[in-house]
């Protein structure tokens, strides 16, 4: 009998802590699905963060180098050139968006009274394209941004191949590299006179009031993106300058005219990485990039 009773004493607790354990599984905290990492430094900077490549100033009187400032952009301009000498943009995921290409090519009416304002028709019928500095495909966040890229002061003659192939797949790569996690500083211009284009070389356009480049350039600081961007640029970051004629002839691989940093300065006049420590602009000035190019 007391065999019998110990027997079910002990089933009895046995029972009861299955059920306590079967409660304990049911309200249990069910975890909650890990979201996807997603880039939280993303943000909007100072487009002459590493400088200002000319030392340009917001006053009429420099004519040939006027600091024309926009939220999407920052350049140099020569009203007597009617094109920028530079244009100095910050690339990150925070200007990019769902935005469609606006096309809608106009006068700048922020150019200082009395300057000759470039139309959307200066370079009709010339062989030339109106060839952005910085991109539209760079500003998609909103539509005003999108339309800023497409004021004239952000154009220049273009050569079709140089413009919608070269040109073009470097910018590609450059959107490539936001991608990827990186913040881009694009510093891009032209220099020298007189390119050829689908009709043929020419100097100027619109009456000798649009100079035709015979160079164009760029330069690209990439960096992983995060804060005080001047002072993490490196010996060891990744610096890519490229110097192309402007011309319909040249090759449609942008890797072809990698040059140095130091070349473009010399051909003119500029620091364009003036914020940027002397030791290290020493070093990734002197350098051609050999990384990847697409």
């Amino acid at each position: 009998m007391k065999r019998t009773v110990t027997r079910l004493s002990t089933l009895l607790v046995l029972l009861t802590l299955a059920v306590s354990c079967s409660k304990d599984e049911l309200v249990a905290p069910i975890p909650s699905p890990t979201a996807a990492p997603s880039s939280q430094d993303a943000t909007r900077d100072s487009h002459l963060a590493l400088g200002n490549p000319s030392g340009a100033i917001a006053d009429p009187y420099y004519y040939w180098n006027y600091l024309l400032v926009k939220p999407q952009f920052t350049m140099s301009y020569h009203r007597d050139r009617g094109v920028p000498n530079w244009v100095s943009w910050h690339l990150s995921s925070a200007w990019l968006g769902s935005t469609p290409r606006q096309d809608n090519f106009s006068t700048d009416a922020s150019l200082p009274t009395g300057w000759y304002r470039v139309t959307s028709t200066s370079y009709s019928g010339s062989g030339f394209d109106r060839g952005h500095l910085c991109p539209s495909a760079d500003r998609t966040a909103s539509i005003a941004d999108n339309s800023a890229t497409f004021k004239m002061t952000n154009m220049m003659p273009q050569a079709p191949t140089n413009n919608q192939q070269t040109w073009a797949n470097l910018e590609n790569y450059c959107r490539t590299l936001v991608g990827q996690g990186y913040e881009l500083y694009v510093i891009a211009g032209s220099y020298g006179k007189g390119g050829t284009g689908s009709a043929g070389y020419k100097t100027t356009l619109d009456a000798g009031r649009v100079t035709v480049p015979a160079r164009t350039w760029k330069v690209v600081v990439v960096l992983p993106e995060g804060s005080s961007d001047a002072s993490r640029v490196s010996t060891g970051t990744r610096v890519i300058a490229v110097d192309m004629p402007n011309t319909n002839t040249l090759s449609t691989s942008w890797g072809s005219y990698r040059t140095t940093v130091d070349a473009i300065e010399s051909a003119t006049g500029y620091n364009i990485l003036s914020a940027v420590s002397s030791t290290v602009q020493s070093t990734v000035e002197a350098r051609v990039d050999a990384g990847p190019t697409n």
